[in-house]
């Protein structure tokens, strides 16, 4: 066969992520924090782009700029039973042609936005921000200093700093003053030692019994138990500050799994105490911190924002919206990009402009697509969810990645990601969307039961069971049989364990404890 060159056309067709495609793709995963952050450094970037805070719709309009509001005609649909089947079923929900999705905006993601968007979006944006209300300027406040209200809280005594205020009141020798600071160094987040002392006496050159010396000086500290090496040391340190370490209370430090396991005779035995006394022990235990240093953490408590809003419809049904909090607002200036392209001289500065505007462009239609997917999403998964929202967690169906990506004529990777960290407030409080997707588990008439559901109904028969009658993970598989679920023994102790849920012996013994 001879060897030889030639030129060849061929014809194929290829899925190719562009730049702008990896961009939509990426805002569709990121909470509305991360959208938020990511806005910012576009807005810094691109000297097209500026901030809509929702006040300055009339300057906007002013100074010739392009506004958008991506949210605006598609921040709500409403779920609402089909008419014709409302008497017979009425727990069916089905979307109404009138609150459908703009056809421009059915394409998937992962098709090329040329496609998408044929027409100029810039008549929308002017319409959009027309209908846009001007919200209130003024607030509460008087003066307005700009600082949030975290900036403001008073801040609190870290247990560095507090151990070390009493280190300088206590020690008055230098080098045990310098070993106190390292063994402050070396706590944990629990209080706890979290080293080797011989490797400190060796960095600092001094003898190990020169450490354990200032160790049991610092033990005295305030909150009692700090600087323990282990939980009995622990708890040790606080019965010691409170003047209850006897022989009996050590010999039970001494044996603390036993008292995790409710071994009473065999605790009884070895501490030489009667059933009083011993009940006595335990609750002094159990009153005691096994975490000290917990008590100085004061953490800023972050509010959930939801993407997704929720509400019960008076006609019928659900009516789902997006946040409008949550979605970031940005305006094109059309103006400034007319004066600069005018002066442009250079086919570089040419290429500049005009790459920004494109890619101004290009973030709009990518934040308006992610808004309306995360809208498309949500009412699907109330709509298939319809029984949960009036019944309960029992009632909640199993749910796939695909049986929404079908319905809305989406890849399952692309409703995964629009799960990603979004939060919906609904009726029965806030969730995250992927609380919803659950596996299926197995029923005896044929139909599935979803595995949040059951992990619900074994938590609830646990909670119930009666001293004498606690529940054997042999036992909750008959009772969930009865009812038509079809589940082995190993998964309900799966289940169980999976929600911090002790053995049936374990709960026996807690319970006789009690007693």
């Amino acid at each position: 066969m001879a060897v030889s060159q030639r030129l060849e056309l061929r014809q194929t067709q290829t899925l190719v992520m562009t730049p702008q495609l990896q961009q939509a793709i990426k805002l569709l995963q990121l909470s509305n924090l991360e959208v938020a952050a990511y806005v910012e450094q576009e807005i810094e970037r691109n000297p097209l782009l500026e901030r809509d805070d929702g006040d300055d719709a009339e300057s906007a309009r002013d100074t010739g700029s392009e506004a958008t509001d991506y949210g605006a005609g598609a921040e709500t649909e409403s779920a609402a039973p089909d008419d014709a089947a409302a008497e017979a079923v009425p727990d069916t929900l089905e979307l109404t042609a009138a609150d459908t999705i703009p056809g421009e905006m059915d394409a998937p993601l992962d098709a090329d936005f040329e496609n998408i968007y044929d027409t100029s979006p810039t008549d929308d944006w002017a319409a959009n921000r027309e209908a846009a209300p001007a919200q209130a300027t003024t607030g509460p406040w008087p003066e307005d200093d700009g600082r949030s209200t975290e900036q403001t809280l008073a801040q609190s005594v870290t247990l560095r700093q507090h151990l070390i205020d009493q280190l300088q009141m206590d020690v008055r020798d230098p080098v045990d003053r310098m070993i106190g600071l390292h063994l402050i160094e070396m706590l944990d987040e629990c209080g706890y030692i979290a080293g080797d002392l011989t490797a400190l006496a060796t960095l600092l050159g001094c003898a190990p019994e020169r450490i354990e010396t200032t160790l049991r000086i610092v033990q005295r500290f305030d909150p009692p138990g700090v600087f323990a090496r282990s939980l009995r040391e622990c708890l040790a340190l606080q019965l010691a500050d409170r003047d209850r370490l006897d022989p009996a209370m050590q010999t039970m430090l001494d044996h603390l799994p036993l008292v995790a396991q409710g071994d009473l005779p065999a605790l009884r035995e070895l501490c030489g105490v009667d059933d009083d006394d011993l009940a006595e022990m335990i609750a002094e235990i159990k009153a005691l911190n096994p975490k000290p240093a917990q008590a100085f953490e004061q953490e800023i408590a972050e509010t959930l924002v939801p993407d997704v809003l929720m509400r019960p419809d008076p006609k019928g049904g659900w009516i789902v919206e997006l946040n409008t909090d949550t979605l970031p607002r940005v305006l094109i200036n059309g103006r400034y990009y007319a004066q600069i392209s005018g002066q442009a001289r250079t086919q570089e500065d040419k290429e500049y402009i005009s790459q920004q505007l494109q890619s101004a462009n290009w973030l709009v239609r990518a934040l308006h697509q992610r808004a309306t997917t995360i809208l498309r999403v949500a009412t699907e998964i109330v709509r298939l969810q319809d029984t949960f929202f009036r019944r309960g967690v029992q009632h909640l169906k199993p749910l796939t990645l695909r049986d929404i990506a079908q319905v809305i004529s989406m890849h399952e990777s692309t409703v995964s990601r629009v799960t990603s960290n979004k939060y919906m407030a609904t009726p029965r409080g806030n969730y995250e969307l992927k609380y919803f997707f659950t596996t299926a588990v197995g029923g005896s008439n044929g139909a599935p039961h979803s595995s949040e559901a059951i992990r619900h109904r074994i938590k609830a028969m646990i909670e119930e069971e009666p001293l004498a009658g606690v529940l054997s993970d042999d036992a909750i598989v008959d009772l969930l049989r009865r009812d038509g679920v079809e589940i082995a023994r190993r998964t309900v102790a799966k289940y169980r364990e999976a929600m911090g849920i002790s053995s049936s012996v374990q709960r026996r013994r807690d319970k006789a404890a009690k007693a």
